[in-house]
């Protein structure tokens, strides 16, 4: 395949019209049967449909995926399915993106795209307990899978790239109001150094990188994830901290019927407890950046009407302090403290 990254003049996705879709789809012999069904995604586009392919006497249900340019490189979108692939030939229920004439990643008229097949379920309870060790056991094992080699193009959770790049997005954007401006770049800031000085992993293997319960689906058989668009490298916690709710001790029993599962498969070091607090700071300023940045697209403005408002920087403002005090607390431990 050759790269077209040249061709991705634009960072949105104002000239990815249904005829474009339909004649991209065709391009890789699917007889599309249906109309286009728009799934939740905001950073890419997604949609379901029906097609016939090959000699099928009935249309089957797919899933097309069209990557925001200018997010990932070529070698990154490759890197991600390669992952799929692997955990998926290791019996980790990952949906898989499927090989259409001997590829995953296609491209059409300046857009990467893939195809999946349509799998549906529930969504995963994080207060049933059945599920929670049935999610333990599935994270063990990716991450047994994930410490196997490392990412040679996909990125890190870094200072740099959760924090340091997100400051300057956010107090380039003329968006936090005159008002605020002196008590949210102090409480960014502050937040900013004690990150620095907690997150320290000892080591970072291949994550699924966004895991929580929004990006996980359940079936009778356990869960599973539909796709690994956010994987990178990063600390063993990342994938299970989001899990956590409550008080410590709500956390810390949550934590333990995990890691008795996980532990069946993958090691894990308790040292990097640690680095719970650092990374919900980490996630909670990216987010913010991560808005920002994408305002400009009208999906944004839609499903995110209370960004950018007063209310919402003057709740940030908070939200940072509270979480400078979490990172002045002792960490989660999974011995009781008394």
């Amino acid at each position: 395949m050759s790269d077209i990254n040249s061709a991705m003049a634009t960072f949105d996705f104002s000239t990815l019209q249904p005829e474009l879709i339909i004649d991209a789809l065709q391009h890789l012999g699917l007889d599309v049967s249906s109309g286009l069904l728009a799934l939740n995604s905001y950073e890419n586009r997604v949609y379901q449909f029906s097609a016939y392919q090959g000699t099928a006497e009935k249309p089957v249900k797919f899933v097309v995926k069209f990557y925001r340019p200018q997010r990932w490189s070529l070698a990154q979108l490759e890197e991600e399915h390669l992952f799929a692939f692997e955990l998926a030939d290791a019996d980790v229920p990952v949906v898989a993106p499927l090989l259409l004439h001997g590829q995953s990643l296609h491209s059409y008229q300046g857009f990467y795209f893939a195809v999946y097949p349509s799998r549906g379920g529930r969504g995963l309870e994080t207060d049933n307990d059945q599920h929670l060790a049935m999610l333990g056991r599935f994270i063990g094992r990716l991450h047994q899978v994930g410490k196997a080699t490392k990412f040679q193009h996909r990125p890190s959770f870094s200072i740099e790239s959760q924090l340091l790049d997100s400051q300057t997005i956010l107090l380039a954007s003329g968006f936090i109001p005159n008002y605020l401006q002196a008590s949210f770049t102090t409480a960014l800031q502050q937040v900013i150094d004690l990150v620095k000085v907690q997150y320290k992993p000892k080591s970072l293997i291949r994550l699924h990188g966004d895991c929580h319960a929004g990006n996980l689906f359940y079936v009778d058989q356990g869960p599973f994830f539909v796709d690994l668009d956010d994987c990178r490298m990063g600390p063993a916690i990342q994938d299970l901290w989001m899990m956590l709710s409550g008080d410590q001790r709500q956390q810390r029993d949550t934590l333990e019927l995990l890691l008795e599962e996980y532990e069946q498969h993958c090691d894990f070091d308790p040292a990097e407890l640690r680095l719970i607090e650092p990374l919900r700071a980490m996630r909670m300023v990216h987010y913010m950046a991560w808005l920002t940045k994408r305002w400009q697209d009208p999906a944004f403005p839609m499903n995110f009407p209370w960004f950018n408002t007063d209310k919402y920087w003057e709740q940030q403002c908070l939200v940072l302090k509270e979480q400078l005090y979490l990172l002045q607390q002792p960490p989660l431990s999974l011995v009781p403290q008394y």
